[in-house]
């Protein structure tokens, strides 16, 4: 027996694999959460310098900030600059064994770190118990961990990167042709229904009230989810993202105070009923169809 059919005999073992990739992936995901935001504010920031540069001096001058991306520089306590030792990055053990702080400072931990790389572990492993090893759990994944990233960066920072949403969106509607989870045909019209349907109720907001009610990450996003779940999901996407966010967006006022004036960005919303979509949205649909017919 090779190797992929003892995982597709054994779907528990699949699970147990995909959970611990899945707090790899969780580790690489708070990089991602925490340094991409920081890199388009330094493009964006780099971008004007250079259209505001008098000559070609100040544009060399510009071109020799420090490297600044995924990869460097490497980890440091944000506190004393101690380099991050790799035993210091193993997931969720290593924040358990230095409880929490800084093995030279004893600078408190965000637990944040721990519970990205867990919420990705137990949804890595939910994937995979649903989908089995397949063609499927491989892409389910990736959208899985992208949707984690953009939950917590538009969480942070309000913005919903290109460099997530873009290859994303191309990525859908490139494995429509091979019908993973929807066809091309299908696959097509959703990405353009999902941008159009909330650029559609931007214009209207902002016609109506002279203000922004969304951003056009939100637009893109659901134009994500149109390309990779079908345009037949986009309502269910758009009904689960708008409970989800009157339930937690009350919460946050009731429970945190959370400032009434201060906006709660949807991509979380999106991005949380979308998965739920990717998993259950047809069992949904057919419940929902057996109660009203």
């Amino acid at each position: 027996m090779t190797f992929p059919e003892y995982l597709s005999a054994n779907p528990m073992m699949f699970a147990v694999i995909c959970g611990v990739l899945g707090l790899l992936i969780g580790s690489f995901l708070n990089v991602m959460i925490f340094r991409l935001p920081v890199m388009m504010e330094r493009e964006w920031r780099e971008q004007c310098e250079m259209l505001l540069a008098e000559d070609d001096e100040d544009v060399n001058e510009l071109s020799g900030n420090d490297r600044f991306n995924l990869a460097k520089p490497d980890s440091r306590c944000p506190k004393c600059k101690k380099p991050i030792a790799f035993w210091e990055n193993i997931p969720v053990i290593s924040y358990a064994l230095l409880r929490g702080k800084c093995r030279h400072c004893q600078t408190r931990i965000s637990f944040r770190y721990p519970l990205v790389e867990l919420i990705t572990a137990l949804l890595s492993v939910a994937v995979a118990l649903h989908f089995g090893f397949s063609m499927q759990v491989l892409f389910a994944l990736i959208l899985t961990w992208a949707l984690i990233a953009l939950t917590f960066i538009d969480y942070d920072t309000q913005l919903l990167p290109d460099d997530i949403t873009l290859p994303l969106i191309w990525l859908g509607l490139l494995i429509s042709l091979g019908n993973v989870f929807v066809d091309s045909t299908t696959s097509i019209i959703g990405a353009v229904a999902g941008y159009l349907s909330l650029w559609l109720v931007y214009q209207t907001f902002k016609l109506l009230t002279g203000k922004e009610g969304m951003g056009f990450g939100d637009f893109k996003l659901l134009a994500l989810l149109g390309a990779w779940l079908g345009w037949q999901m986009l309502p269910v996407v758009i009904l689960l993202s708008s409970f989800a966010g009157a339930i937690i967006g009350i919460s946050l006022v009731v429970f945190k105070k959370h400032n009434k004036d201060k906006p709660i960005p949807f991509g979380p919303y999106l991005a949380i009923a979308g998965w739920i979509a990717l998993l259950y949205g047809n069992a949904i649909v057919d419940a929902y169809i057996k109660l009203t017919f």
